[in-house]
């Protein structure tokens, strides 16, 4: 299989990106990433001489045919993904969410090409603190920021040109991913990198919003599975049932880090912040028999610890203007 993804150069791009070259059955990989401020080719370095790197846009519709028509398969990870970016300016999540996302399903219609398409769990909106619900394929849309808008824009292209135009498509939602190469703006890897530079970690508001996290190697571990063996037109939530709330997980990181658990700085909340996101993965578990790996959250965290510890080279550069963008708006 010829292999065309979009957005490898970033965080879960680039991690699927290794997991391709490292267990191999594909005639080729090639990579279209913008190459902004969140995808490196630094991210794809130890594996740059097995891969095609193409610099460019996906709202760039004659590069993004020219590509399409020589692959078998894209998956299709490129996007705007950072909340607060998107309260800021909403505007290249609309393009790149939205109109990147008609270019591709445009070019695999033309061509005939199968794509898978990467979402979040956002577009569902949040749940209550106090419930057990999680979210399923059939949760209804509920967007609340101009990020999870703008993918839940694209998921509902991603359908419509499969029941109009019989693209061969599936869709995933996935959970809050970790792991190495996530940029530091991230929550996870800002906390790590504030105590190895000697900053104080910060946390919105109080902390007891809840995220569902999942290790990146999971993650593109169940994309594997769904591009090979997914049904055409279904999406699939994909989770490792690691419900977390923020605040513990900082001070899961303050401890492996050596650091007392109440070593950090309370900042404004984000405005509009959800308060719960969690996963049903039980259609992909049953469906296709997939189960997250790294089921221990706390080895996955120290795992994450040592790679941002061991590879300051690669977020090092880039930690002082995300800590000044930061400080410009309180956080």
């Amino acid at each position: 299989m010829r292999l065309l993804v979009t957005g490898g150069a970033g965080f879960i791009g680039a991690n699927f990106v290794h997991r391709c070259v490292r267990n191999g059955g594909y005639e080729s990989v090639t990579v279209l990433d913008a190459l902004t401020y969140a995808g490196s080719r630094e991210s794809l370095a130890p594996v740059a001489a097995d891969i095609r790197l193409v610099e460019g846009d996906i709202t760039d519709t004659a590069l993004v045919d020219e590509l399409v028509a020589q692959c078998d398969a894209v998956v299709h990870f490129a996007a705007e993904t950072h909340v607060d970016n998107g309260l800021a300016d909403p505007e290249p999540f609309l393009r790149s969410n939205v109109v990147g996302t008609y270019s591709i399903l445009e070019a695999v219609r033309r061509h005939g090409v199968r794509v898978h398409y990467i979402s979040t769990d956002e577009v569902y909106g949040d749940l209550a603190l106090e419930t057990t619900e999680r979210f399923t394929e059939s949760t209804p849309y509920n967007p609340s920021s101009p990020y999870s808008s703008t993918k839940a824009a694209g998921d509902l292209l991603v359908r419509a040109w499969v029941r109009s135009y019989g693209v061969r498509a599936t869709l995933s939602n996935c959970s809050n991913n970790y792991g190495p190469y996530q940029h530091v703006e991230k929550f996870i890897p800002r906390q790590i990198t504030n105590v190895l530079t000697g900053r104080r970690p910060k946390l919105y508001g109080t902390g007891a919003n809840v995220r569902d996290w999942i290790h990146v190697d999971d993650h593109n571990s169940a994309v594997d599975r769904i591009l090979a063996d997914g049904t055409i037109g279904r999406t699939y939530l994909i989770g490792a049932e690691g419900e977390r709330d923020n605040l513990s997980v900082l001070r899961t990181l303050l401890q492996i880090m050596d650091r007392d658990p109440d070593d950090f700085d309370h900042v404004a909340d984000r405005a509009g912040h959800d308060l719960r996101y969690a996963i049903d993965p039980s259609t992909l578990y049953r469906e296709l028999g997939w189960k997250p790996e790294h089921q221990d959250f706390e080895d996955g965290l120290r795992a994450t610890v040592a790679w941002y510890r061991d590879n300051e080279w690669w977020w090092g550069p880039i930690k002082d203007a995300v800590e000044a963008r930061y400080a410009e708006r309180g956080q």
